[in-house]
Formats: structure tokens, sequence, C-alpha cells
């Protein structure tokens, strides 16, 4: 199989992580408007933002694709159709579809726009795949379960002009595709249309039916078990074989996680697919990878792709944190930067700097001080201003981050 360099697609769960998945190196971002996503947690963006968002990316060079990928129910059907033709209006590359209703309206109201088979359709085969080409998908996300032996298949027998999407990085649901019921069951919450409650990151007891009073204990630890708690997913080792295997796109997963979160992973893999299109045969440098280390993140798989199961950590639901931002740069006056606190930091601490296309740098925090130019030893509040006095060259920005010893919290 012929390897072609995969697109690079970023979530962005509003602007301020749109921004950071275009600063860091996405090709694409995926996004999702107020209604008829998978994501409600996310702020999502309202008309205006979603056109301002397209405008910056297409200024970039970035694409944009929009999540219409919840079941959407007949009364919601009649505001499907204008968002269709407000999106088109807008500029928007893609649509992320699960119904074939909506994919039928997406085809009549909003032609311009590729339609993209997302992963909760469920497409585990070529016969599937080819049948999404045939309906006028120009994408199928693949189901996270497919390995990649069988990814390649698919690649060889279905149209060449179909595009492969699928997940290398992030949580996993312990659910296929995506299909959980536990949400709805357990606190009314639909995970089919966008209102996970995550109940399959939670501690359980055991209680058996005839003394439903009593509840008994699973000993993995002193707070329960954590029966369902898929480990994250991380490919960023084996991109080589994913390219290989014929996939045209590398979607991380992450529209409810943090703008740092957005940067850090996608420069990771930025870094990743630009080293392994030139030196494929090679070892990624440890460099990089180090970068997946220093975002919060559960216990690492590669999930389904070499036939494994990605495993789960039943013994905690807890993320690990070996890092921790401290501030963000806003810009340089005179000698100083400025900065906006994040977390607490300290005068003398050493912190690593990550910012757009370069190399992270340490450096150390000498002679700070507040907003009123008083020199601190410390800055302990949240989002105060702290001019730092360096000649580090450092963009409007970058985060700084400190190393903590390893725990999980």
């Amino acid at each position: 199989m012929e390897r072609r360099k995969p697109e690079l697609l970023a979530p962005a769960g509003d602007m301020e992580r749109l921004r950071a998945a275009v600063d860091y190196g996405a090709d694409a971002v995926y996004l999702g408007g107020k209604n008829f996503g998978m994501r409600s947690a996310p702020a999502n963006f309202s008309c205006q933002e979603l056109e301002e968002g397209v405008a910056l990316c297409h200024r970039r060079g970035v694409k944009v694709y929009v999540t219409c990928n919840t079941l959407p129910r007949n009364q919601e059907l009649p505001e499907m159709v204008p968002f269709l033709k407000f999106c088109q209006e807008a500029g928007v590359d893609g649509f992320i579809l699960s119904d074939l209703g909506v994919m039928a309206l997406a085809k009549k109201h909003a032609p311009q726009v590729e339609r993209h088979i997302s992963t909760q359709f469920g497409v585990v085969n070529y016969a599937a795949a080819q049948a999404c080409f045939e309906l006028g998908a120009s994408r199928v996300v693949l189901a996270r379960e497919v390995p990649l032996s069988e990814i390649r298949e698919i690649r060889e027998k279905v149209d060449p002009r179909l595009e492969l999407e699928a997940f290398a990085h992030g949580s996993m649901c312990v659910s296929f595709s995506g299909r959980c019921l536990l949400s709805n069951y357990l606190t009314g919450r639909d995970a089919n249309r966008g209102q996970c409650a995550q109940p399959c990151r939670w501690e359980y007891t055991l209680v058996e039916k005839e003394r439903p009073q009593r509840e008994f204990e699973i000993f993995q630890e002193e707070r329960g078990t954590y029966i369902f708690n898929s480990n994250d997913m991380r490919m960023i080792q084996h991109i080589p074989a994913m390219m290989e295997a014929g996939i045209s796109s590398l979607k991380l997963e992450g529209r409810a996680k943090s703008a740092y979160y957005v940067a850090c992973v996608t420069q990771a893999y930025r870094r990743a697919i630009d080293f392994f299109s030139e030196h494929p045969e090679e070892e990624l440098p440890a460099s990089i990878l180090e970068e997946t280390e220093k975002i919060s993140h559960r216990t690492y798989s590669t999930g389904f792709y070499f036939g494994d199961e990605p495993g789960e950590m039943p013994d905690r639901g807890q993320y690990t944190r070996n890092y921790e931002l401290v501030a963000i740069c806003q810009g340089r006056e005179g000698d100083y930067l400025r900065l906006t606190q994040r977390n607490r930091f300290f005068a003398g601490q050493e912190v690593d700097i990550l910012q757009p296309g370069r190399e992270p740098v340490l450096a150390r925090l000498d002679q700070l001080k507040n907003g009123d130019w008083e020199p601190i030893e410390k800055a302990p509040h949240a989002e105060m201003t702290v001019y730092w006095k360096t000649d580090l060259e450092v963009q409007p920005g970058a985060y700084l981050r400190v190393k903590k010893a390893a725990r999980a919290v």
C-alpha cells in the first residue's frame, strides 16, 4: 500500500481551542454548532462564531468539518435544514453525519459540502464503506474496533476516491462505536444525542437482588472498582502503519478537553507525521513521544488496531497528570513577557515552554513582577498578570508548564 501523508484532524470545542488547533499545526478541525453534535459539554459554536471560525481557518489553509452526528427526532428535522444551508453559506468544508436521513437532507440542501460518515455509524467492512460512498459520502470515519489489517483490506476494495478517517489519539468509549445506553439508563442523559454523563468512568459496588440495601465491595480499591473504565488511545508511534493501511486522516479526540490539551497533542502529532513522512523506517524521537505525557491522560494503549483489546483501568478512575499548566504568554512589554496565571507558580521555578512550530524549551522564572510592577516571589492568584524579565523569544499564546511528580489526581 502506498504511503500518503495523512491529514491531521484536531478537535475544536470553542474558539479558543480552534485557534490552538490552527496555531499548532492542524490541517483540519472538527467542531459543533449549538445543536446536532455529539458533544454538548463544550461551549460549541454559535452561528456567528462558526462563520468567524471558518474564515479564520480558511485564511490559514485549514479545513472545517461540522458535526451533525446525533440521531435527531422528528421534531428536530425542520431545524436541521436551515442549519445545513447556513453551514454551506459559511463555507464549511464537510459534515460529519451518522443518520441516513440527515445525509439525504445534506445532499439536497447543502450539496457543496462534503459528507463524512461518523464513527457512530459503525463502518467495519468494505461493503458498508462502499455503500456509503455510493450514497454520496466522500469519507467514512471507521469504527474504532477495526484493526489495521482489516482497514488495509477496506482500502483495497473500496473506490479509491473514498477517504478513510480513523482515530489516532484520545479517550476510548466502552461501547461499540460510541453507541452507549448506560448514561441514558442511569441519568436520563442520552449519549447518542451528545449528553453522555460518562458513567463508564464511575466507581461501582455490587448489589445482590435479595438484599438491595446492602452493597458489596468489589476489591480493586477502597472506593470500589472501575469495571468499564477504558484506557486512552495513543498511536503516535505507529503512524507509518496507519499510513501504510491507507488511512487518509488521523483524528484526535478531545472536543471537551482544554485548549492546552489541543495545542500539545496537535503539535506532537504534527511533528510525528512530518517526521515519519521523511523517515518512515526510523523510530519516533523521544522528545515527540514525551509530549503526549505532558497532558492529562489515562494509561495509553493502541486500541484495537493490532487485534488486541484496548484494555481497562479497573483499579482507578483518575487521570495521570505529570505536568501542570501554570501560565499563558500574552506578549512582550519591553524587557518583560506578560503572562496570565493559570495555576500557582514561584520565582526560580523551571518551566517547559510550548509554542507553535518550535521545539519545547526549558527556562527559569527569575525576576517576576505583578500587574503593578512590584517584585513578587510567587503567583498565587487565578488569572493574575505577571511580568517575567527575560530575553527569551516567546510567542503570544505560548503555554508555560511545570513538571510534577508523576501521580494520579
